[in-house]
């Protein structure tokens, strides 16, 4: 009886791991598509698809996935096509958020990301209710600090690149531009001999919103549970 209780544990155990690598395998590979959307499949020309590529083989993503995942953006791939969505909406405290999903069902992605409001006290917004209180930019990150011999020469060459803020912290670097901007800045931290860890658009928020302790935990609940769900890619608040 020991046996078939341990033998149950580690199956279900290793139920566990398969299915947070599915669904960390279905976010990667619709990053993938949706990368090849914007710039095309070339990874040469494109470093969001670059950056995709890498972060899924980092996490052990097989090659005919990411060959699939690049098919279904162009068309031949023969699969239901994804579409990108961005959903404004309101959590507890006024904070707001910039919810990005891909998708192969837009029905599917509305109905959950509304579910999943509703279950802590969230709303949804209407188009440009939200919006406004964020700028649109491209960020690349880079998971070290700036080398201190070559610091202000690489300042400039990310400047001269487009760079409009460089920001650092224990984290590393944050790298940011305008949209049109993120793949010359990408190069030029590539070419200054610096990991680029994610290349990305990304929704700053203008101002931030202070809130109490049990808000600002039921705000950041509420971002977890959108961000598990798959047709969820990312979401952005206005949380100080």
């Amino acid at each position: 009886m020991s046996r078939h209780s341990k033998w149950s544990k580690v199956k279900q155990f290793k139920g566990a791991i398969d299915a947070k690598r599915s669904a960390s395998f279905t976010k990667l590979s619709r990053e993938i598509t949706v990368a090849v959307k914007e710039k095309g499949a070339d990874p040469s020309f494109n470093v969001r698809l670059r950056v995709a590529i890498d972060r899924a083989k980092k996490g052990l993503m097989p090659k005919e996935v990411i060959q699939r995942a690049i098919d279904r953006a162009t068309g031949a791939g023969g699969e239901a096509q994804l579409e990108q969505l961005l959903y404004e909406a309101y959590a507890p405290g006024g904070t707001a958020l910039m919810i990005e999903c891909v998708t192969d069902n837009r029905n599917r992605s509305v109905a959950t990301v509304k579910h999943l409001l509703s279950k802590k006290n969230g709303t949804m917004a209407g188009t440009g209710s939200v919006a406004y209180l964020f700028d649109r930019v491209g960020t690349v990150h880079v998971p070290d600090p700036l080398p201190a011999e070559r610091h202000d020469d690489i300042e400039l060459a990310l400047i001269d690149a487009g760079a409009t803020d460089i920001i650092e912290d224990e984290n590393g670097v944050d790298i940011r531009t305008t949209p049109s901007n993120l793949m010359a800045v990408a190069d030029a931290v590539a070419k200054c001999a610096l990991t680029v860890e994610s290349a990305e658009f990304e929704w700053i928020p203008k101002t931030t919103v202070e809130t109490d302790e049990a808000t600002g935990l039921a705000v950041e609940e509420l971002v977890s549970e959108l961000e598990s769900d798959d047709d969820v890619s990312r979401v952005y608040s206005n949380l100080a």
